[in-house]
């Protein structure tokens, strides 16, 4: 859905509108498909697999605080010790590449270098056609690294690479972007959850 769509007279008008246009894109969210990324991402970080996670701008940075909710917080009274990287996050690296190769293969070439059979990447884009995000599912597919994309707006090309598609339905940057966070802080706390001593839900704070 799209938003704005006509203009506001004040802050407090627009706060409301906005609200309500996240809370209708939340709604359409298909949870199938966050249960079906919470299952892969249980089996891989049992597995001792280890998740790759990336995306531009502000999705860089929901990819960054994922290394922090997931690394940290899913082991924290739990068993599990995620492996996660953010692809993201090493701007010496991404810089060289940029630079030295080409802005659209900072990830893939990451990946290439790093990755193994059964990996996981997560991609964060709200257009979901970033090319660099692109090229990075295709290489995973060709590698038996599984994939999950985070898209908003029509879902692009990466709505029909990935393996699983957790889909937010806006045309609104900072709409999609919340709402990508949300989908981050609900795995990271279900896969938290799940592996708890069930006595310990209810005194912890998530």
């Amino acid at each position: 859905m799209r938003f704005p769509s006509i203009s506001y007279a004040n802050g407090a008008e627009y706060a409301s509108a906005y609200f309500e246009s996240l809370a209708a894109a939340a709604r359409g969210i298909d949870v199938g498909q966050i249960a079906r990324a919470a299952d892969a991402l249980s089996e891989l970080f049992q597995a001792d697999g280890t998740l790759y996670v990336c995306g531009n701008g502000g999705s860089a940075a929901i990819s960054n605080h994922l290394l922090c909710d997931f690394a940290k917080g899913i082991q924290t009274d739990t068993p599990l010790r995620p492996r996660v990287v953010s692809l993201s996050s090493h701007v010496e690296l991404i810089t060289a590449i940029g630079n030295d190769i080409e802005f659209a293969e900072i990830f893939r070439y990451q990946l290439r270098t790093a990755a193994r059979p059964g990996d996981a990447l997560m991609t964060i884009s709200s257009s979901g056609n970033s090319e660099n995000v692109v090229r990075a599912i295709e290489w995973a597919r060709g590698n038996g690294v599984a994939s999950i994309a985070l898209t908003g707006f029509s879902g692009g090309r990466s709505a029909g690479l990935a393996d699983i598609n957790i889909h937010v339905p806006a045309e609104n940057y900072g709409v999609a972007e919340d709402l990508h966070q949300s989908v981050m802080h609900i795995l990271a706390q279900f896969l938290r959850m799940r592996v708890m001593e069930p006595g310990l839900v209810a005194e912890k704070h998530f």
